[in-house]
């Protein structure tokens, strides 16, 4: 029975697709079940503790840019895709003992009440399970999409408030330093700034730390897709610790400046929250001035 150039055409797109399949998943059908067997059980085991940090994630706007971090993880080993299939496969005992912690770790947190430790205990079965099936080369080219995660996962309370109170304290002293100069009488009690016209707390919301890891996360995202060196990356992600911390400082001198000028009570209501997404719209800016700056003072290499 003859064919037409028509169905030949169809039969050869098919034959291309099904090897282009074959490419992509580039294991075995018994391989295949085996990760969706360990998949199944993954979601059955930590079905609670993800649930929990989705409605974390929807509920805190400190931790809303959570939802943007397992794509970008999945988008960085898909992009990698060539290298992790060319990896050299050699499972490792080692993964055991990781998995085996990182169970350890979750069941510590469950029953210890501690969130962190049953989130991060995630990243760490899925690095010992990259180790126990696919071995040391594997990992090498999915740590950094492993790493990655640990941006999802808000910081324990423990440092989460170590952190903020000084920069409460930095926030208030650089704003007690600038508000004079724009002819604002100032007196500042620890996190406290008294102005002429009303008391004016730098709160634990103020303390920048939001703006701080949101733009931290961001600016690794952006060094990944707009740039290929690792110092840049490196230093751009580092920049945008004192650009959030600048930035906040920023808007509460304009807060204080409103309180005196202007309105009391639009200046810590409307004002206050307003200039909260204006300033870290400020910050993204600042974030690309810091890229341009690093490209263009580094040192090009001539070529031959």
């Amino acid at each position: 029975m003859s064919t037409t150039p028509h169905q030949e055409s169809m039969a050869q797109r098919v034959d291309l697709s099904r090897a282009s399949w074959n490419r992509l998943l580039g294991v075995n059908h018994v391989v295949l079940w085996g990760a969706i067997l360990v998949g199944v059980l993954l979601s059955a085991l930590y079905f609670r503790v993800m649930g929990r940090l989705v409605t974390e994630w929807w509920h805190d706007s400190d931790t809303s840019h959570g939802f943007l971090v397992p794509p970008f993880a999945a988008y960085l080993a898909w992009t990698n895709r060539d290298r992790i299939r060319a990896a050299k496969i050699e499972p490792s005992w080692v993964g055991v003992a990781v998995i085996a912690f990182g169970l350890a770790t979750l069941i510590l947190g469950e029953y210890g009440a501690e969130l962190f430790l049953s989130r991060v205990s995630l990243v760490i079965v899925l690095t010992g399970i990259t180790l126990c099936f696919g071995g040391w080369y594997l990992l090498r080219e999915l740590r950094f999409s492993l790493l990655v995660l640990l941006l999802a996962i808000p910081l324990p309370a423990i440092i989460y408030n170590q952190i903020t109170f000084p920069l409460q304290i930095l926030a208030s002293k650089a704003a007690s330093a600038i508000l004079p100069m724009f002819g604002v009488p100032v007196l500042r009690e620890g996190n406290v700034i008294v102005l002429p016209m009303m008391r004016l707390e730098v709160a634990e919301a103020c303390s920048g730390i939001r703006s701080l890891i949101s733009l931290f996360t961001l600016a690794i995202f952006y060094g990944y897709f707009l740039d290929k060196s690792v110092v840049r990356r490196t230093l751009l992600a580092l920049s945008s610790i004192p650009i959030a911390i600048g930035a906040n400082a920023i808007r509460i001198v304009g807060t204080g400046l409103c309180v005196q000028y202007w309105d009391p009570d639009k200046a810590v209501g409307f004002f206050h929250e307003f200039s909260g997404w204006v300033v870290f719209l400020v910050s993204l800016g600042c974030l690309f001035a810091v890229h341009k700056a690093l490209c263009l003072f580094s040192p090009k290499r001539v070529s031959q």
